[in-house]
């Protein structure tokens, strides 16, 4: 089936439109600066924050700096980065009986630890504190997404989707089930709660996704893009990065830190630039969709 969005924005059925996304921006400088970057060069059209994270002010520093940024918040429930002694805690409570802290007082490190003990009300909560830091920050919100993949879980996908519904901005959720079942990897109950909660923001008239891709941090970056928008089907998909500069701190924080600097020299080759516009593949951002929602 078609996606409507394509007519709405002016383009034709069969149409292949890509959001290239940097995750974890606000993790630590690293990440902020290449998104700077990556974004200025074109081929980076959007990023998300995650906004219990310390380099937060200065993201948002940037963001007030640069209000047409198109710029998200990275819904962020665990912090996995344990083993290397980098953790972060929820913004919204400091209460263990909200099953968002482990014994340490952190968020959880991966996101079968937070489902086990999590109260579903406290979670839903802290989404929408992180929302509202954002916005009192001066980020102008142009949607939200899932760190990890978080909240595909059956009772919190609906609140997922309220929260783009009360702020009318797109929630970065894809239409297809195959894509929830094997890139977001939950199990197959989380997999009907966001189909359902997806034909409900459908419904609202909200613009939504055909696919999410996530490559893994392998081979050479440059083939492995090239690969992708060669193969970019039908729609809008949204394919997730993890851009970072060289810099001590990704380097310590993360065993992905390779990858996620390949990602940022990657970005900036004029030759991708060059491919990406012979491939007949159209670039979008986050903003736009907000646009549509919101009628401006």
């Amino acid at each position: 089936m078609t996606n409507p969005v394509l007519q709405k924005l002016g383009f034709k059925p069969d149409d292949r439109l890509v959001i290239v996304h940097a995750d974890d921006v606000g993790m630590c400088h690293a990440a902020n600066a290449a998104f700077w970057e990556n974004q200025a060069v074109g081929i980076v059209t959007c990023g998300s924050v995650m906004m219990p994270c310390p380099w937060v002010p200065e993201m948002a520093a940037w963001c007030r700096q640069h209000p047409q940024a198109d710029v998200g918040v990275h819904i962020t429930l665990t912090s996995e980065w344990k083993a290397q002694g980098y953790r972060w805690r929820p913004l919204s409570t400091v209460d263990p009986k909200s099953g968002l802290l482990d014994e340490q007082g952190y968020m959880w490190p991966s996101v079968s630890e937070l489902h086990a003990h999590m109260d579903v009300g406290a979670a839903i909560v802290e989404m929408r504190a992180q929302i509202e830091h954002a916005l009192a920050l001066g980020i102008d919100v142009t949607h939200i997404d899932t760190h990890m993949g978080a909240i595909a879980h059956p009772q919190l996908a609906p609140g997922y989707i309220q929260l783009a519904i009360d702020y009318r901005i797109p929630a970065m959720i894809p239409r297809r089930a195959r894509q929830l079942d094997e890139l977001q990897r939950v199990d197959p109950s989380a997999v009907q709660a966001l189909l359902s909660v997806f034909d409900e923001l459908a419904a609202s008239g909200f613009p939504v996704l055909d696919y999410t891709c996530d490559l893994p941090f392998l081979g050479d970056r440059f083939q492995e893009y090239t690969r992708f928008f060669d193969a970019a089907p039908v729609g809008i998909t949204h394919l997730q990065t993890h851009p970072s500069v060289p810099g001590y701190d990704v380097e310590v924080i993360t065993r992905s830190a390779p990858g996620r600097i390949a990602d940022y020299q990657t970005f900036l080759r004029p030759e991708l630039q060059a491919y990406v516009a012979t491939r007949g593949v159209h670039l979008l951002g986050y903003r736009v969709l907000r646009d549509l929602i919101r009628g401006t």
